[in-house]
């Protein structure tokens, strides 16, 4: 990375959002235009921006991150007022310049997205982009996004129901509506529009999207307008509904959003089992399957058809984790398994020293009767994750048991 660490110093400690910059970039334009290689979102932009010259950088982000740095000169920021505003900002900024990094960074999963419909009583919800080919045109009013954790989306969505009520998914505009649910109104998260109003509730609508445009003050004049204006028709209590809306949005409580924020940076231990499976040599097969915290990853299980012509377990491993590794974009594990010893153990070990990476490499050998018999590797490193370890290679051995015969019985 050629930033300063002097640089990042100065960065504030309070939410917002970060941009690394690359070299300026002409490319035949009128003006020089700035290069956004990444755009990040912080509780602490000082704290957030201090861990990218973590000497763990490597661990804990991966590879894609690491080529981002060494093209990075420079730093910048936009602070907000809280972390939730920082989250719709991310999104905005990521919708308005699209930077490489952030497109490689879901690698085959979807981002997220908030829709408000295009309805009489509009409703607000999230969804996977996916969703979204699948859609009417004029099926949303609005989209905005995306939104590169949805775990997070969906806290900063319950904080923004408590200020601005709106109807989900599933929540009906009126209580005589059929099949529809009515807890959100019940606990008061969901207007119900007999006794609010269809004018009154498009008026929340309206401060929701302008909040998601990132026009917090323009919501606060209008607030203090008609606050004012129905102390003088003595109203006071809608007066009084005008305030805790003000305060609400003046003290953003986001403290879900920061327990959330802490969760998701926490490293989590990505174990990766890597195994092979042929009859005779035909219809060869390699997977791939991931383990993270004790927990299975199905969705970002691979499988490899083996297309080398060299016979034997070894060459095909060797052929999977070349071609798993040039996926830089994929996010890389903290331990590799391998079905089989000494031999497969020392192949891996020579593919990951060919491509730069220091991964502690796991060799699970069995039995005649294909059970778990002995696991080589670092003694600390099986003893504290063996239920991963062998979790993982069970697994591997049944995913690529699964693909193989599923290859033999086509062919």
């Amino acid at each position: 990375m050629r930033l300063s660490v002097d640089k990042v110093e100065k960065l504030p400690d309070a939410p917002g959002v970060y941009f690394f910059i690359g070299a300026l970039n002409q490319e035949g334009k009128s003006r020089k235009e700035r290069n956004i290689l990444y755009i990040g979102k912080a509780t602490s932009l000082r704290n957030r921006v201090r861990s990218y010259f973590s000497s763990e950088i490597l661990e804990t982000r991966g590879p894609r991150i690491v080529k981002m740095l060494s093209k990075a000169t420079d730093i910048s920021f936009k602070k907000t007022d809280s972390v939730l505003e920082a989250l719709i900002l991310e999104a905005s900024l990521i919708k308005k310049y699209q930077p490489k990094y952030n497109a490689l960074e879901k690698d085959d999963k979807s981002f997220s997205f908030v829709v408000v419909t295009e309805e009489e009583c509009p409703r607000v919800f999230s969804v996977r982009e996916r969703e979204l080919l699948f859609r009417k045109v004029n099926e949303y009013k609005k989209v905005f996004g995306p939104f590169t954790n949805g775990g997070q989306l969906k806290e900063a969505l319950r904080i923004l129901r408590k200020i601005f009520p709106f109807r989900g998914k599933n929540d009906a505009p009126l209580f005589n509506e059929k099949n529809k649910s009515r807890i959100y109104q019940e606990i008061g998260l969901a207007p119900d529009i007999t006794k609010l109003g269809k004018k009154e509730y498009l008026r929340t609508i309206r401060h929701l999207i302008l909040f998601f445009e990132g026009k917090k003050k323009n919501i606060q004049r209008q607030l203090e307008n008609e606050m004012g204006k129905a102390i003088k028709v003595r109203n006071f209590e809608h007066a009084s509904e005008l305030k805790r809306r003000l305060l609400a949005l003046k003290h953003i409580n986001d403290v879900a959003l920061l327990k959330s924020e802490v969760r998701n940076t926490k490293s989590k231990i990505r174990i990766e089992a890597y195994d092979v499976s042929h009859t005779m040599e035909a219809n060869r097969v390699g997977v791939m399957v991931v383990v993270e915290d004790g927990e299975a990853k199905k969705r970002e299980y691979r499988t490899f058809n083996i297309k080398t012509a060299s016979s034997g377990d070894v060459s095909a491993l060797k052929e999977v984790l070349e071609r798993r590794l040039n996926h830089i974009e994929w996010q890389p594990p903290r331990i590799i398994v391998v079905d089989g010893g000494k031999a497969q153990k020392y192949a891996t070990e020579s593919v990951l020293r060919e491509f730069g990476y220091s991964i502690p490499v796991v060799a699970v050998t069995k039995n005649k009767r294909h059970r778990p018999e002995q696991i080589m590797g670092n003694r600390e490193l099986v003893t504290k994750h063996e239920h991963s370890i062998l979790l993982a290679n069970a697994e591997a051995h049944r995913f690529s048991l699964f693909h193989h015969r599923k290859k033999r019985s086509r062919s």
